[in-house]
């Protein structure tokens, strides 16, 4: 069990960082309406950001088999807003085929790919915060309505991921593209470092608010404050790079902060996995079932996709030119 355990933390933090840069860059769209940057923007994430998302697929492999439990009632809660998020994603998937052979309707493939990773981010991030908060469990079973996740906390979340995941498109973009992209890209980030501390400020105050049960456990596990110590260093690197305009290590420190904010919801969350009613143990299949996709997701699925992704990260390294094609 405890290599599932491992595996699905691995794949859910990949997917996080990996498509989270992507969504970000998609998301600064909004923010360039320069054809060519736009065009720019999308040949630095081109090459991998349907590997990327490759991630998501595994973590939902994982749950289905080695927690079939937390599957379930995940399903179950967040129904409606998968389906939408899904869509989202379809979206900005269509937007790379169609939008460089579109001519006059190109404007339309650029809001389908900005809005699709809009509404595809707040819709993680509001999943994410109504996981946080609880959802309503009875006998192993969802026991809430359809829009039960949506909460004036899920909506912070969801916000604080979309300035998230912009932090680190932007930081990716420091890194693979030059003139007036990273240019922009630098200029925004200030901006999003800001907006992520004073989330991170309103999702603490809030949760002390609403008295989640997740702050308790950090009193019990004092732990826990190495991750924020973590991050914070993260922080002082960013705005250093950003000061000296050092080109990669803005995407490591970001991808740092989001680690920092993993391993802490992680230990708080432990030993639930939704918390207050399910337990990692009460979740987990059968021993039998374990092993049995040991030997073939563990063994050659995982461990094949984590060699593709470093492949293809080696092979398109170094940045990308403004009149590159993205394909």
């Amino acid at each position: 069990m405890e290599f599932w355990v491992a595996a699905l933390a691995l794949t859910i933090f990949l997917y996080v960082t990996l498509d989270g840069f992507d969504l970000g860059v998609g998301m600064l769209f909004a923010f360039d309406r320069n054809d060519s940057s736009r065009s720019h923007m999308m040949s630095a994430i081109a090459p991998v950001w349907d590997g990327n998302e490759t991630w998501l697929v595994l973590t939902a492999t994982i749950l289905f088999g080695a927690f079939p439990l937390i599957y379930s009632i995940l399903l179950s809660a967040f129904y409606l807003p998968l389906i939408v998020m899904l869509v989202a994603l379809i979206f900005r998937g269509v937007a790379f085929e169609f939008r460089t052979r579109s001519g006059s309707l190109r404007g339309i493939w650029d809001f389908a790919f900005a809005g699709g990773s809009f509404l595809a981010t707040f819709i993680q991030g509001a999943t994410i915060g109504a996981l946080v908060e609880g959802l309503k469990v009875v006998g192993h079973q969802y026991a809430g309505g359809p829009f039960s996740w949506l909460s004036p906390f899920a909506i912070l979340c969801g916000v604080g991921l979309c300035i998230g995941y912009m932090l680190l498109g932007a930081s990716w973009l420091t890194y693979k593209t030059e003139e007036g992209v990273q240019a922009l890209a630098f200029r925004m980030l200030p901006k999003l470092l800001t907006g992520v501390l004073i989330f991170l400020a309103a999702a603490v105050a809030g949760a002390i608010i609403i008295d989640l049960d997740l702050m308790s456990r950090w009193a019990e596990r004092p732990v826990i404050f190495i991750f924020p110590v973590i991050g914070a260093l993260a922080c002082v690197a960013l705005a250093v790079a950003i000061k000296w305009r050092i080109e990669l290590l803005p995407f490591l420190s970001s991808v740092a902060i989001f680690g920092a904010a993993f391993g802490t919801l992680g230990i708080s969350f432990y030993p639930y996995v939704i918390p207050p009613s399910v337990t990692i143990v009460e979740a987990a299949a059968p021993a039998s079932t374990l092993a049995f996709m040991f030997w073939g997701a563990g063994v050659f699925v995982l461990p094949i996709t984590i060699v593709y992704t470093l492949l293809v990260y080696f092979i398109f390294k170094g940045k990308v030119t403004p009149e590159q094609e993205h394909y």
